[in-house]
């Protein structure tokens, strides 16, 4: 299928209400809020988090079918001036796998902006250890595990794993050495 990718704006806050919200219902353990929380947001949150992605040091995109439905999102931060962190990471299921390639495409994106519109060295993310499908594609697509790992703050007795990506030649130890 073909994609087009979106840069989320502070005026999208209603499509990344609704498709955080399909977020939850599906992957909740991906996330660190629950259903519950989300439902009682108010608007002004919902356009606070547009507004933070879109803002500078921020990215969001979101991968678009061709009827303008929002079928994936994703989004990175800068915690630190070498360090990019990808986080709310999420595709539709009926746009999964590698032969529809929206996450490809998005996470391609997230990768250029934090090469060229950033100083960031690395680009890391945190992935609960059951998450499966998100380790395997973080993989394929390049990253690899530190060996550092979190307790997931909605259950402590589970783990976070963390994963870097090198973005700049040569930094590959650098990148480890998180």
């Amino acid at each position: 299928m073909d994609y087009s990718l979106h840069r989320v704006r502070t005026q999208d806050w209603q499509a990344y209400r609704v498709i955080r919200l399909q977020m939850l219902r599906d992957t909740p353990l991906a996330y660190l809020e629950t259903i519950e929380d989300a439902l009682g947001h108010p608007d002004s949150e919902w356009q606070f988090r547009t507004s933070r992605a879109a803002g500078p040091g921020n990215i969001g995109v979101a991968a678009v079918e061709p009827g303008g439905s929002w079928t994936g999102v994703m989004n990175a931060f800068l915690p630190a001036p070498d360090t990019a962190k990808l986080v709310g990471v999420w595709l539709h299921p009926d746009h999964r796998g590698a032969s529809g390639g929206a996450a490809t495409l998005m996470l391609d994106e997230i990768v250029r902006w934090a090469r060229q519109e950033t100083s960031a060295e690395r680009l890391a993310l945190l992935v609960h250890e059951e998450n499966r499908r998100a380790i395997a594609f973080y993989r394929r697509s390049g990253f690899v595990a530190t060996g550092h790992s979190e307790p997931y703050p909605l259950n402590e007795s589970q783990q976070e794993v963390e994963m870097v990506l090198p973005l700049r030649l040569g930094h590959v130890e650098d990148s480890l050495a998180v």
